[in-house]
C-alpha cells in the first residue's frame, strides 16, 4: 500500500500538479507567464470555449506605480457546461465563467492555478456534486492547463 501511495504521489509531482488544502489546484509551466497565458488562451479557444477576459495584474499595478509579479488571469467559459450549473443553482453565476490565473512566484516559477469546480461550487445547496457538468469542468480545466504548461 505505501508503494502505491508513493508511485501515486511521485506521478503528480513529475506532471507537476499540486492541489493545496485550499482547494486550489496548481499546475507548473515551463515558459513565461506570457507564454505560458497565450498556450491556454489558444487552448480555451481550440476547444471551443469563449475567452471573455485577459486580465493583466502586474500591467494594472504598474499604471498605479506599484510592483507586482507578473501575473495573468483568464475567465473563459462554454455555455453548454455553465448554464446547467446556473439552472442548478442561480449562485453558480458567482462561480462561472471559470478562471484560471497564470502566475510567477517568489523563486521565479510560473504555475497555473484554479479552483477545483466540486469544491467552488460544493457550498451551493443546488448543485449535485456528482453532476456531469462538474466533472467535465474539472476534466477541461487538467486538460487545458495540462496543455498550457508544456511540460
Amino acid at each position: 500500500m505505501k508503494r502505491l501511495l508513493l508511485a501515486g504521489g511521485m506521478m503528480l509531482m513529475a506532471q507537476g500538479v499540486m492541489a493545496s488544502d485550499d482547494d486550489i489546484v496548481k499546475v507548473k509551466a515551463s515558459g513565461d507567464v506570457a507564454a505560458t497565458m497565450d498556450a491556454l488562451q489558444a487552448a480555451v479557444e481550440g476547444a471551443g470555449a469563449t475567452v471573455f477576459a485577459r486580465v493583466d495584474h502586474a500591467g494594472g499595478a504598474a499604471k498605479v506605480d506599484l510592483e507586482l509579479a507578473d501575473s495573468q488571469l483568464l475567465i473563459f467559459g462554454n455555455p453548454k457546461l455553465g448554464t446547467p450549473a446556473m439552472q442548478d443553482d442561480a449562485l453558480a453565476g458567482l462561480f462561472l465563467p471559470l478562471k484560471v490565473l497564470v502566475y510567477e512566484d517568489a523563486e521565479g516559477q510560473v504555475w497555473l492555478a484554479y479552483e477545483d469546480p466540486k469544491e467552488m461550487l460544493d457550498d451551493l445547496s443546488g448543485i449535485n456534486l456528482e453532476a456531469e457538468y462538474i466533472k467535465k469542468m474539472t476534466g477541461a480545466l487538467g486538460k487545458l492547463t495540462g496543455k498550457a504548461a508544456g511540460g
